[in-house]
């Protein structure tokens, strides 16, 4: 897995507990268990992106590489994925690839020119097949904008597989380029809410490329630097935060050049300012949708899980509601934590796929009915 913080390769090996072979499946995928988890990562690899890579993969999220260049990165990755992570693919019966997301259009914007909905990972899946010699499922979210859906988040079943509980209401939260929350209020999937809440990690990475770095390490500059609360208050009307569920959203969409009057500001403040807006977004959006149907506890995954400041705000702006990555939580000592949870999430889905079984959430992506996302390459 490779997020929209395009920072790196994060690798798992998940191991699931009293589900079939793979391959040796039924039609009907089994019931949960009373008992969580249902799973354990018994493995976990981070490799980021040299920062030539990291580049080429940022340029073709902008929309600047030619086709030539688009077309060398999709193999380039294919590569990189097979050579690091064909360690941890040695003790698997099955890959899920969910590759680097470059451009994900979930709506028709006339005023973006978006005219024609789509999405593109890349990483060549084949390349990986033929290198470790087992079966790699990827491509997940083409099937789902096919049936009408927005193609995300995908995450929310495979959370509610690994992570819902009775009697807990748990919220499953990720802070990556991109912030998306999973609601689990109980064992039954139709309840499950999900959706992208808006910025996370992206426009303080942005922010941070102009001081030279990829990020904030723990909200340090975050911290030395002054929040401009009117500005913030302009960012927060953004018609994003209003939109009804349904929704998910992307780079495409957040970027420094769209929030007002930003470069007016120093670097220090861009990033103290970028920070606090992205946690009073997440607020925004769990007072909107999820707080008045009660919530015990966020689960907090992805890099933005590290950023001290970032935590402290979300913290403070949802108080009482208990706030702790996920790796201090219950699930921690099976192997689940910040850096592990996406990728296993798509290691699960991809055991469904090849199973044979669908593995969407249609309510949560505003597809008309769920579907077998991913595709697979076979030795």
């Amino acid at each position: 897995m490779s997020g929209t913080s395009a920072d790196g390769l994060d690798a798992v090996l998940l191991e699931l507990t009293d589900f079939p072979a793979v391959g040796a499946g039924g039609p009907i995928p089994p019931a949960l268990s009373e008992a969580v988890p249902r799973g354990r990562v018994l493995k976990h690899q981070y490799t980021p992106y040299p920062d030539e890579l990291r580049e080429w993969v940022l340029g073709a999220m902008r929309g600047t590489l030619p086709v030539a260049e688009l077309t060398q990165l999709h193999w380039a990755l294919g590569e990189f994925y097979a050579t690091h992570a064909l360690e941890l693919a040695a003790d698997a019966d099955l890959i899920a690839s969910h590759g680097q997301t470059v451009y994900h259009i979930p709506r028709i914007d006339v005023s973006r020119g978006w005219v024609w909905r789509g999405t593109l990972q890349i990483g060549e899946p084949s390349v990986l097949m033929h290198e470790s010699g087992k079966p790699v499922v990827s491509d997940f979210r083409s099937a789902d904008l096919a049936a009408g859906g927005q193609a995300a988040p995908l995450v929310p079943f495979a959370d509610f597989v690994l992570f819902a509980q009775r009697g807990i209401k748990r919220s499953i939260h990720n802070l990556g380029g991109i912030s998306n929350l999973t609601y689990l209020p109980s064992l039954n999937s139709s309840n499950v809410l999900a959706f992208d809440t808006g910025p996370a990690n992206a426009l303080i990475d942005d922010a941070m490329g102009r001081l030279g770095q990829r990020y904030d390490d723990g909200g340090a500059i975050a911290m030395s630097g002054a929040i401009e609360r009117n500005l913030l208050e302009v960012w927060l009307r953004d018609p994003y935060f209003a939109l009804p569920l349904p929704k998910s959203t992307g780079r495409e969409y957040w970027s420094l050049e769209r929030l007002t009057s930003i470069f007016e500001l120093s670097p220090k403040d861009i990033v103290a300012s970028v920070t606090a807006f992205s946690a009073a977004g997440i607020a925004d959006q769990y007072r909107r949708f999820v707080l008045d149907l009660g919530l015990d506890e966020i689960l907090v995954a992805g890099g933005g899980a590290q950023n001290t400041v970032l935590m402290t705000q979300l913290e403070a702006a949802l108080s009482p509601v208990r706030v702790l990555k996920l790796e201090d939580s219950v699930f921690g000592k099976y192997g689940f934590s910040s850096a592990t949870r996406e990728a296993a999430a798509f290691a699960l889905l991809g055991y469904y796929a090849a199973q044979g079984w669908r593995n969407t959430l249609p309510h949560t992506t505003g597809a008309s009915k769920a579907v077998i996302a991913g595709k697979i390459a076979r030795p």
